[in-house]
């Protein structure tokens, strides 16, 4: 059996895809696994930013229209960089265990806390929601924007003498860059950042209908992690999500209960709040939904 696998050309990408084709392969090491890399518009046009160009989708279109066209089996991406509703015909398996799911604050500086950075330091993130939520913390500092691979953004960090860069400690992790001696990786606290909903998580997508590849598939799908992608998922649906607001989600599971928080604010980041919700496991989607439906109302009363 042979099972095509597509994937942007990122180094980030193609490792996130080589992680998942080493642990199936653990299970069926009889299956051949092919990889292709897709170029997307996202990946074509670098020099303006996301929202100018569209939404999240423009990282994935390509390579979701390849699996409708079933020139690719699968297709693995980063879950955090997926839009809240998923195309008609396609569907996400079970997804494997999540990484570290913060964000991190990558410097020359030698500090310890976003607190040490130089007054009027400049900082570049491509993300409202973190932005923002720096701001908070620190509203002397200048936020600027940047695209690029994440190695791209560390290396325009250095060029350009930012004060810093914030990226998904996730990423940082699996490419093995949280050491080098140009630069300090400094992990932000969850209750200082809040993180994308799926952050850290890996999405596996499948054409409907292939009952055989979601056999194969399970076998490395983690309970945990799908309970938390459940919960952040159904808060990111029940608000539209997009890359033009500021929305945070993250599910922490205990033994018997899950507690989600989730954040969002409005599209200037003028007003901006959190909450959060607690209930049983099979609840989890229904907390999304809920927890959302509350924030939404709040912040849409703001200014009224």
């Amino acid at each position: 059996m042979k099972i095509k696998v597509g994937t942007r050309g990122s180094k980030l990408a193609l490792t996130q895809t080589r992680m998942v084709v080493d642990e199936l392969m653990r299970y069926f090491p009889d299956i051949q696994f092919e990889i292709q890399t897709i170029v997307t518009k996202g990946d074509r046009i670098q020099d303006v930013s996301i929202e100018k160009i569209g939404d999240k989708g423009v990282f994935i279109k390509e390579i979701e229209d390849a699996l409708l066209l079933g020139t690719i089996d699968m297709a693995i991406h980063s879950m955090k960089d997926m839009p809240a509703e998923v195309t008609q015909g396609l569907v996400f398996t079970e997804s494997p265990a999540r990484e570290d799911a913060t964000d991190t604050l990558v410097t020359s500086h030698n500090i310890c806390s976003i607190m040490e950075l130089p007054l009027n330091a400049v900082v570049a993130t491509g993300s409202k929601r973190r932005s923002y939520q720096l701001l908070k913390m620190r509203p002397d500092i200048k936020v600027i924007g940047i695209r690029g691979n994440i190695d791209t953004r560390i290396n325009k960090m250095l060029q350009q003498q930012l004060d810093g860069v914030i990226l998904a400690t996730a990423g940082l992790n699996r490419l093995k860059l949280q050491e080098a001696k140009d630069y300090n990786c400094m992990r932000i606290p969850m209750e200082s950042m809040v993180p994308a909903p799926a952050q850290g998580i890996l999405g596996i997508q499948i054409k409907e209908g292939r009952p055989d590849l979601l056999e194969i598939i399970n076998k490395i799908k983690e309970p945990v992690t799908n309970l938390q992608l459940k919960a952040e998922r159904s808060f990111l649906k029940t608000l539209g999500g997009n890359c033009h607001l500021p929305i945070g989600a993250y599910c922490k599971v205990e033994a018997e209960q899950l507690e989600l928080i989730g954040l969002y604010g409005t599209e200037d980041g003028a007003f901006m709040l959190s909450h959060t919700m607690t209930g049983k496991h099979e609840d989890a989607q229904s907390i999304g939904n809920e927890l959302a439906n509350k924030i939404k109302a709040e912040v849409e009363a703001y200014g009224r």
